[in-house]
């Protein structure tokens, strides 16, 4: 893996039975472990819906996480990525839960 690997920031959006089993928190668990900023919140429509950033590689980990695995009581019928794109600096500082 070549150490100048860009950063990318993309949105997502997860829908199934992601709220109300602690999604959220495992979402942000996973990404302090791949060392990803961003954030993550419920919808009034029942998904989940956030951004993350940081290098390519450890985002398609969280992608591929949130597409197949999520927390351990949830059900995930879909995982939607959206507005990817190439950015100089992390916008954020850490992985947030928004209310």
């Amino acid at each position: 893996m070549s150490g100048d690997e860009g950063l990318v920031s993309v949105d997502y959006e997860v829908s199934g039975k992601v709220q109300g089993v602690f999604f959220r928190k495992y979402t942000q668990g996973e990404a302090k472990r791949l060392g990803l900023v961003g954030w993550v919140q419920n919808t009034s429509h029942g998904t989940v819906q956030g951004q993350i950033q940081g290098p390519t590689s450890r985002v398609r980990e969280l992608q591929e996480w949130l597409r197949k695995i999520g927390s351990p009581q949830s059900r995930i019928s879909r995982a939607e990525f959206s507005n990817e794109k190439k950015i100089k600096a992390l916008e954020h500082k850490e992985f947030q839960i928004l209310k």
